[in-house]
């Protein structure tokens, strides 16, 4: 089989996505129908089949997160930079008149807006926040698996259709636990990932890598990440990451008062960006719906293998 460069996706592939299902905005969003749709969901059944593997409990959650719980663990002081809040207009009647009095949107497309609430509220930036959020401040008597997806927004220099977006999304699944439950889960989890990549035959490369550090130089936590890297990313083409791990010690524990034997939880995860797994899925296989792999099929023989302790 002939493979695309991984790299592009120039107007001849572009214009074949779309007669598969893609709706491409230049703002960084796609929209999602037929065969396209289909392998979207095909995919993340497969991710939730995996996270059965832990029982992990799934859970759904809104658009966006307080700014407040996002800055207990430092989020806003670190990605600034990708954060995307949510604002609205001051609700006092002339403000709203003075909105309707003016242009509402000039001939580019932006909305002049006069008076502003305060802002509060920030899109989601990656799902599990939401899971930490959601348990903020219970004690644990176990290790806790949790499963959740969300479209999750960030600001990027630059959009690639399926490759780089404003908004994507985002199954994870988390443990919460010791450090050696959070270790055991992450060993399984890379195991369970590199089953599925080979049985659907998706060549992936793991990489280290850091988080997105706005002038990650003079940040701590960008410096220590390259000393003891706690992110390794799924990365196909040479350059896409499609999924990661990612070991997090007790730093959401100890922001959100999560607890387990007395002490803040350690917390780790396994990501996928789901729109990113189309472009992986389609330049590998091609475009033909008949030649795509059956994710669910392979995710339930990782199951059987894993449970039957024959991986």
């Amino acid at each position: 089989m002939t493979r695309a460069t991984a790299n592009t996706a120039g107007p001849d592939r572009l214009t074949a996505l779309h007669r598969i299902g893609l709706s491409w905005q230049p703002s960084g969003q796609a929209a999602l129908r037929g065969p396209l749709l289909r392998l979207f969901e095909d995919c993340d059944r497969a991710f939730v089949r995996l996270a059965s593997l832990w029982d992990a409990q799934e859970e759904r959650h809104p658009a966006s997160l307080p700014a407040q719980r996002l800055e207990q663990v430092g989020y806003l002081r670190s990605f600034p930079h990708q954060a995307t809040f949510v604002a609205r207009l001051s609700p006092e009647e002339e403000n709203i008149d003075a909105f309707l009095d003016g242009p509402v949107a000039d001939d580019d497309g932006r909305v002049e807006l006069p008076g502003l609430s305060p802002v509060t509220e920030v899109l989601t930036p990656a799902a599990c926040y939401h899971l930490y959020n959601a348990h903020q401040g219970e004690a644990l008597d176990g290790p806790l698996y949790l499963t959740t997806r969300n479209t999750c927004f960030r600001q990027e220099t630059h959009h690639v259709p399926l490759r780089r977006l404003s908004s994507f999304t985002m199954r994870e699944i988390v443990c919460l636990g010791t450090t050696a439950e959070t270790v055991d889960f992450l060993d399984h989890a890379r195991s369970a990932v590199d089953l599925f990549f080979g049985l659907i035959d998706l060549d992936v490369q793991w990489l280290a890598a850091t988080d997105p550090f706005f002038r990650p130089q003079g940040n701590p936590r960008h410096l220590l990440q390259r000393v003891q890297p706690v992110k390794h990313e799924a990365t196909y083409g040479g350059d896409l990451a499609i999924a990661s791990v990612n070991r997090h010690h007790d730093h959401f524990g100890a922001g959100f008062g999560l607890s387990r034997d007395g002490r803040p939880a350690d917390s780790c995860c396994v990501a996928f960006g789901l729109e990113r797994w189309l472009f992986a899925l389609t330049d590998r296989h091609g475009l033909d719906p008949a030649s795509w792999p059956c994710l669910e099929d392979a995710a339930t023989t990782v199951l059987a293998k894993l449970r039957g302790g024959t991986a």
